[in-house]
């Protein structure tokens, strides 16, 4: 794959910021998904004092936002994870496409062949 493209140079930008991120995103996935379901479980452990149906509403009170936070935590982890990604991919050696030759012409060729006519 690599004779299809040629390199502009071999000289790459030095890593920054994204590659400390791209470092710490296992850590806030872990994170993102194992403290929802904590709170969803010390719900269960520790119910609220009250009937059945408090503690009923309570547990799907919690299991609900537990759900929404996990899910929108991951979310914003896969997010900056691409953009970690376009980061690092941009950051890449450069590679020059073939070269075609450019009709350097004032005006485009049909209008040429019209106006010869």
């Amino acid at each position: 794959m690599s004779r299809y493209f040629h390199k502009l140079h071999s000289r790459r930008s030095a890593p920054g910021l994204e590659r400390r991120i791209w470092r710490r995103l296992p850590l806030a996935f872990l994170g993102s998904v194992l403290i929802p379901i904590a709170l969803s479980v010390g719900t269960r452990m520790f119910p609220p004092e009250g009937s059945e149906r408090v503690i009923a509403k309570t547990t799907a009170t919690v299991d609900i936002f537990a759900f929404a936070a996990g899910l929108t935590a991951v979310t914003a982890v896969v997010t900056i994870a691409i953009g970690c990604v376009v980061v690092m991919i941009m950051k890449g050696p450069a590679y020059v496409a073939d070269g075609y030759t450019l009709d350097a012409a004032d005006e485009p060729a049909v209008n040429r062949k019209q106006d010869s006519d």
